[in-house]
């Protein structure tokens, strides 16, 4: 059973008291704060001696009074603990004194996540996260053993490339040309921790204090939060069933000088629409008209579930002020922190610099393991199962939608990703409906965070990847009651 590493004891020995009256003054008072709760161990007799300077015998005689006296407990070649038929004493909470910084900083606001489940809550219908039980932890600790056991293993612990490992660097470029049809070395791809960190790394490259960047509306928060951060001045285009409004954008860019857009074309986040073949085709061109970089965040390209594969925008040959960030965390797991960018070689030089002063280099055994498991076709396997699994999700959502909202709320079954965007045909109050969901311990995302001004919505973005089948059809019926409840 563990014991302490260190004894925190106030012993004097000026004191009126006796070292083995001050031993157990503060063995008793420790336990009566609750620091010292019932059934934990204490230091051997050698040991506490050793550590706060005394004869051991004093320790001895401290520990047999207490003993005496019901504090504490001897257990045969176990040691002495502190007394199991003490009553319950709950555990004083520390005052802490916060500090008041007398110099200037930079403020950041919190950061609002909307893809953790709060307390309590059972069924989350979050902003579209993958299902973490389905993640392959076998093939994935086999990688780590393969890596641990090799000869070369200890090459592995030490500093690598600020831009990755290299093996794994391999891996994405091949993905890359098979699957999304973009030809890029090696060499200019950076893995980060995730596609947070490449959005932050891009931003701090790109976007200079009084810069205009513009973003789709709806919009991923956490971009415009970022972008706002960097002294950005924000500016919205409209998402139609096409995807970004494009004649909008250009009449925004006569009037303006455009330093980026940032746009999620395969599966618009939130609304989910995917960006048409005649839309890509004109941003692309616009962007080379008004030089402005294309900021394309590919998030979650492994799941489309129709017949074609809409390839990047970074494929195009007209992609030379575009900017590519994609991650495997949606494919792996959430936990699986692995992002990665590409883009023009003198921006991606720059990036990588930053990317050192920041994080001198990303989890290299992790990076190397995923790199085996892409090579040996695991990850591959792994994308083709749960893309089975999440379309069979998709469709019972669409199912159970109809079942219990029926022509209170239209949306468009998305064609890609792992949520549902929906439109409430009547006003509703969002802000009460939600918090009627969490007395039935239902969670959703609170819509006002996609738009720019926390402007009020009717539309909800309904996360299904993370559920199976009883939480699916669990959580939208208690959804569908709780909507018919509140406008009845």
């Amino acid at each position: 059973m563990l014991r302490p590493w260190k004894t925190i004891f106030n012993i004097s020995f000026n004191s009126d008291q006796t070292l083995v009256e001050q031993i157990s003054d503060v063995i008793r008072k420790e336990i009566i704060k609750g620091r010292l709760e019932r059934g934990t161990p204490l230091p051997g007799t050698r040991i506490l001696a050793e550590d706060i300077g005394v004869n051991r015998k004093t320790v001895v005689f401290a520990y047999e009074a207490l003993i005496e006296e019901g504090w504490l407990e001897s257990k045969y070649k176990s040691g002495t603990f502190i007394s199991e038929n003490l009553p319950l004493i709950k555990k004083q909470q520390p005052t802490v004194q916060k500090k008041t910084a007398t110099f200037e900083h930079i403020h950041y606001n919190p950061f609002y996540l909307t893809d953790r489940a709060l307390k309590g809550s059972r069924i989350v219908f979050n902003e579209g996260a993958p299902d973490t039980r389905l993640v392959p932890l076998k093939e994935l600790s086999r990688a780590y053993k393969r890596i641990f056991l090799r000869k070369g293993k200890w090459g592995l612990l030490g500093y690598s490339s600020e831009k990755g490992d290299y093996k794994l660097r391999e891996m994405l470029s091949l993905m890359l040309s098979r699957d999304r049809g973009l030809n890029v070395n090696p060499d200019a791809i950076c893995v980060t921790r995730g596609s947070q960190m490449a959005i932050y790394l891009v931003a701090k490259v790109l976007i200079k204090s009084g810069d205009t960047v513009v973003v789709e509306n709806p919009a991923y928060y956490a971009v415009q939060k970022i972008f706002r951060e960097t002294g950005a001045i924000l500016k919205t285009v409209e998402i139609d069933n096409d995807g970004i409004n494009v004649e909008e954008l250009e009449e925004l860019c006569r009037k303006t000088k455009i330093k980026a857009v940032y746009v999620t074309p395969h599966h618009q986040f939130p609304t989910t629409i995917t960006m048409k073949a005649g839309r890509r085709i004109q941003l692309l061109e616009l962007s080379l008209k008004y030089h402005f970089a294309i900021i394309e965040d590919d998030y979650d390209h492994e799941y489309h579930f129709g017949a074609g594969n809409n390839l990047a925008l970074a494929s195009s040959e007209k992609s030379d002020n575009v900017i590519y960030i994609s991650s495997l965390s949606k494919l792996i797991a959430p936990a699986i922190r692995i992002g990665y960018v590409t883009g023009p070689a003198t921006f991606m030089e720059s990036l990588v610099n930053l990317r050192v002063q920041i994080d001198r280099q990303g989890d290299t055994i992790l990076e190397h393991a995923i790199a085996e498991l892409m090579e040996d076709g695991t990850i591959k396997r792994h994308a083709r199962k749960v893309v089975a699994i999440y379309k069979e999700r998709r469709d019972l959502m669409e199912a159970c939608l109809h079942e219990n909202f029926g022509n209170a709320i239209s949306f468009n079954k998305p064609s890609g990703g792992l949520a549902f965007w929906i439109k409430f045909n009547e006003p509703i109050d969002l802000i009460q409906y939600i918090a009627l969901l969490e007395q039935k311990r239902v969670q959703i995302v609170p819509p006002g965070s996609f738009y720019l001004n926390n402007q009020p919505s009717n539309s909800l973005r309904l996360g299904y990847g993370s559920l199976n089948k009883e939480e699916l059809t669990e959580g939208l019926k208690i959804m569908g009651a709780v909507y018919k409840k509140l406008n009845s």
